[in-house]
């Protein structure tokens, strides 16, 4: 079984927001909905549970609950649903070797699909999904190189 790309994964709409970010904090942290609903501060799973199944949680609710499964798929789609774009805030620090290849990987990637769709090959809705993505990448790149000389502390976060 392949492993799923994660930074590549997009939610169509909030209730599929909601099950990509279960399925990635059992994937990647190793919690179950239960465990979620606990670091949630929830009373009971149930409640949860309910929440996921109708894909209406209030939106008081959405930062800890991203929180816990650690990933942000309902604010993406929140805010694609808007026409707008999310950049993670660059903090300044050097770029991996490995990070620059993927970027590169994925521009070859993108530029295809974009060949492949003015060709008739490829459909409109993931074309556009592949290029919103690769113009968030490029955007944090940027502000990592804008931010260079004065790199931020990296407080709390995983990079």
């Amino acid at each position: 079984m392949t492993r799923k790309n994660w930074k590549h994964e997009r939610a169509i709409s909030l209730r599929r927001g909601m099950e990509l970010n279960v399925q990635h904090a059992r994937e990647k942290l190793n919690r179950s909905v239960d465990r979620i609903a606990d670091l949630m501060g929830m009373p009971s799973h149930f409640t949860l549970y309910k929440y996921l199944e109708s894909g209406r949680m209030p939106a008081i609710l959405i930062p800890a609950f991203e929180n816990a499964c650690g990933a942000h798929f309902v604010t993406q789609y929140l805010a694609t649903s808007s026409n707008r774009m999310l950049v993670e805030i660059p903090v300044g620090r050097r770029a991996t070797h490995k990070e620059l290849n993927e970027v590169s990987a994925y521009t070859n990637q993108v530029m295809g699909m974009l060949i492949d769709f003015y060709e008739g090959r490829c459909e409109q809705e993931e074309v556009e999904g592949a290029l919103t993505i690769l113009i968030e990448d490029l955007a944090h790149q940027r502000g990592n190189v804008a931010k260079h000389q004065q790199p931020e502390l990296l407080l709390g976060g995983d990079q």
